[in-house]
């Protein structure tokens, strides 16, 4: 059985956007949609929105929108560039999150 990618991917985890007109752009993850397998990220995808104020006046403001999963990709802390993530056990038996590119462990 093939692991969904948005298991991998962690909150707080710092992505680059590998498709689509943010290509290039890095960012951290703020949130995970599960159902959707989308994700939002800071900086990435900002669109305006209308917000009401107490007054009913009507401002802008720009927020984040979700990017797909598969849109995304982890930055290695070591290489500064995307790679894919894997799992291994430790000394400890315990299971732990490595980046595949350094085989450096991730928090």
């Amino acid at each position: 059985m093939r692991m969904n990618k948005i298991k991998k991917i962690k909150r707080g985890d710092t992505v680059i956007v590998i498709s689509g007109n943010e290509k290039g752009k890095i960012g951290k993850v703020l949130s995970l949609i599960h159902d959707k397998q989308k994700v939002i990220v800071e900086g990435i995808n900002l669109r305006k929105k209308a917000v009401k104020d107490n007054q009913g006046k009507v401002n802008f403001a720009k927020t984040e929108f979700p990017i797909h999963v598969s849109n995304i990709m982890f930055l290695d802390p070591k290489e500064k560039k995307g790679t894919r993530i894997g799992f291994t056990i430790d000394e400890k038996g315990k299971k732990v999150r490595i980046a595949k590119k350094s085989k450096t462990e991730l928090m």
